[in-house]
């Protein structure tokens, strides 16, 4: 049964679907131009709002394209940073030039994980950023961090991540639901990638649903693996037992996804604490996770990589640990192929 709020948002949701639909056609038919840069551009993107499992797929592709010799640039908005106007190099692609607080989490973990293979920048205008980073940088590729609405920026190739726990955002558009396009935008896509393909008991169901709303485009299916857990700060022990209890946390647009992978990779799991996605921490919220530790007779915090990035600069009194994950992409060859693929058709800059 619907609630009344539920009720009251239905017409604006309907609004927005009309204004979405009514953007991408004016795409289609040319009343807008597509701005287009002289270099490859592989967007991923969703079409909910909230967590998919997207950023681990951006750091994919952008070494992916590293190793086929590519000078590759990942363009990121970079939300959550102090001054979301400003254009901030992440990384050049060999050094790390900005903090957590003035890059954001995202593009400040992609820095990190593609140190020596890409560099990151943040910047509203990804077409101005795209400009510079070829000029500054001689990048010659581009990986487009959540572009698959921004419009503005032609892209030689569109993944689209879709999370197998809840793919379309309970069905309805903004402000009702989490979708941010009506599902025939799936069509716009040149592959879907179905995240948390381990989480769901549907999933042949999802990917038949997958391919009809995109035309038949390539539908890949892919999992998050735990390869460990690290000690944030250095003098803590080195290894996490599965025996000790501990209080996991994140500010993540799913954290779920987060919590039901810790119980299923074996650990102990004795409570759970969530932030607001992009959350910056302050000294406060490791208090009182401290004391919510001590309360429920937890050893140790676990996290994940993309809130440690916020947490460095913190001293609380009880360990933290950080949950070390990577992509498992299934026909992984094949969708190299697709990617490779663009990269010849599409030359260098």
């Amino acid at each position: 049964m619907n609630s009344p709020v539920e009720i009251l948002l239905t017409p604006f949701s309907a609004l927005y679907s009309a204004l979405a639909r009514a953007r991408a056609r004016a795409y289609r038919r040319g009343l807008f131009t597509a701005q287009t840069i002289p270099a490859p551009v592989f967007s991923i993107g969703n079409l909910t709002t909230g967590g998919t499992g997207k950023t681990p797929l951006v750091a994919w592709v952008a070494r992916m394209l590293a190793e086929e010799k590519r000078r590759v640039c990942v363009l990121t908005r970079g939300y959550g940073r102090a001054n979301p106007r400003a254009r901030v190099l992440v990384s050049d692609g060999n050094e790390i030039l900005a903090d957590a607080q003035n890059s954001g989490d995202e593009p400040r973990w992609l820095a990190e994980t593609l140190l020596g293979q890409a560099a990151v920048l943040a910047d509203r205008n990804r077409f101005a950023a795209a400009q510079w980073a070829m000029a500054k940088l001689a990048s010659d590729c581009f990986v487009l961090d959540d572009g698959f609405q921004h419009l503005r920026l032609a892209r030689a190739c569109d993944l689209v991540t879709i999370d197998a726990t809840n793919p379309w955002g309970g069905g309805y558009l903004l402000p009702r639901g989490r979708l941010r396009e009506p599902l025939t935008a799936l069509r716009r896509a040149s592959a879907c990638v179905i995240t948390r393909a381990d989480q769901t008991e549907n999933l042949p169901e999802l990917v038949s649903q997958v391919t009809e709303l995109s035309g038949g485009r390539p539908v890949f299916t892919a999992l998050t693996k735990v390869s460990g857990a690290r000690p944030l700060a250095p003098d803590s022990p080195e290894k996490l037992s599965l025996a000790t209890p501990l209080l996991a946390f994140c500010a993540l647009g799913n954290p779920m996804a987060f919590f039901r992978q810790v119980t299923a990779a074996g650990y102990t799991l004795c409570a759970r604490q969530s932030f607001r996605d992009h959350h910056l921490y302050q000294p406060q919220d490791l208090t009182e996770l401290t004391k919510k530790a001590q309360a429920v007779g937890a050893k140790a915090l676990l996290t994940t990589a993309k809130d440690a990035v916020k947490l460095r600069h913190l001293v609380g009194d009880a360990p933290i640990y950080v949950l070390d994950i990577e992509l498992v992409i299934n026909r992984e060859s094949d969708l190299r192929d697709l990617l490779r693929s663009v990269l010849a058709t599409q030359g260098r800059a």
